[in-house]
């Protein structure tokens, strides 16, 4: 069979300043710390930096002159295409200073979480279509029975949660990165998403794979139109965890000294695939692991809090895979095996006797 890739539908690029679904504020603010940061005084890079069109950075720039906080320097700039340059006034200088104490994040304008949401179901990895071929081209190199391919073909195309159990030394986390190389297809990742006054930056290039190259003139010259720059096009992200997982590290971030938020590993995972590999040997017992995971795992949500104690709703749109050399019922009770979509034993392979691979009950 051929790979089924999905034709995930981009965001589209904002054309005028109400399409950015942005508090007014939050934008003046943004683009007045990173000319400040990054010493730019023309609207072309000034824009490339905000990741937006030039003419919505053009109406940012009149209103800000509009306040009086920006001001024409008078001087066209023969090495930016003959533009306009542009500088702070000192009242510009006083707010951006004020700014720069509430929150030290500058750059990429964020995309506002509702709207964020919306690309999360156009890119939903529960519209995967995995075919029989696509598991075994990318897991050719292992040895698996038949059966076993045949399980884990609708597991994965749920997308919901898998948990994979058996002895040590039998391919369970091969397996799990052969689910991940085969799903083959390119997602949106926001830069940083907006909520409630706050900034939570969520492209991370440690987790994500740029799908293009963003430093190419020519290739940014032929798509900056194409889709929102807010976000990146990256490869289908892939979190792998192991016994250093803790509750903790599926939090919000929050950076005291920039006070900026960072999002947590599901939250970066979203589209792609979360891999809780060696389940049992982290510090917090599995069963606590499983109900911080209840919620996401059947209403395809999670709850994130702020430092202000605030909670709010994130999208989960995860494969979790569970990989463990302990038998369930020895680390979790019956109802923690209900949320878990699919249970598939992997035994040792056997080429003269292919072992059943049935799930739990």
């Amino acid at each position: 069979m051929n790979m089924q890739v999905q034709n995930v539908v981009s965001p589209p690029a904002p054309k005028r300043l109400e399409d950015m679904q942005l508090p007014v504020v939050v934008m003046r603010d943004i683009l007045l710390k990173t000319m400040f940061r990054r010493s730019i005084q023309e609207v072309t890079p000034l824009a490339k930096a905000l990741c937006l069109p030039v003419p919505v950075v053009q109406e940012i720039v009149d209103m800000c002159r509009v306040e009086k906080l920006v001001e024409a320097t008078g001087t066209m700039h023969a090495t930016a295409g003959g533009e306009m340059g542009y500088q702070l006034s000192d009242a510009g200088k006083a707010r951006t200073q004020d700014a720069l104490t509430q929150s030290e994040y500058y750059g990429a304008m964020p995309v506002p979480l509702e709207v964020y949401q919306e690309q999360v179901k156009r890119q939903s990895i529960r519209n995967i279509h995995m075919s029989r071929g696509q598991l075994t081209g990318a897991m050719g190199h292992l040895v698996l029975p038949d059966d076993l391919i045949s399980n884990l073909g609708p597991a994965v195309g749920s997308g919901r949660s898998i948990l994979m159990y058996g002895p040590p030394g039998n391919g369970k986390s091969s397996i799990s990165n052969g689910i991940r190389d085969a799903l083959g297809d390119t997602i949106y990742v926001p830069r940083a998403i907006y909520y409630s006054g706050q900034v939570i930056t969520v492209y991370d290039p440690i987790v994500h794979t740029i799908a293009e190259d963003e430093d190419d003139t020519s290739s940014l010259r032929n798509t900056s139109n194409r889709y929102d720059r807010r976000y990146v096009l990256c490869e289908r992200p892939t979190v792998i965890t192991g016994g250093e997982l803790s509750l903790e590290m599926l939090d919000l971030v929050y950076n005291p000294v920039s006070r900026t938020y960072q999002a947590p590993l599901q939250l970066k995972s979203t589209g792609g695939v979360f891999i809780v590999d060696d389940l049992g040997r982290q510090a917090e017992p599995p069963q606590a692991l499983i109900n911080r995971w209840i919620v996401p795992l059947e209403e395809s949500k999670d709850i994130l809090a702020l430092q202000s104690g605030e909670k709010f709703e994130v999208p989960f749109d995860t494969l979790v895979i569970f990989s463990t050399n302990f038998h369930p019922n020895e680390i979790f009770d019956k109802a923690a095996l209900r949320r878990i979509f699919f249970k598939i034993k992997i035994d040792g392979p056997n080429p003269y006797h292919p072992s059943k691979f049935p799930d739990l009950i």
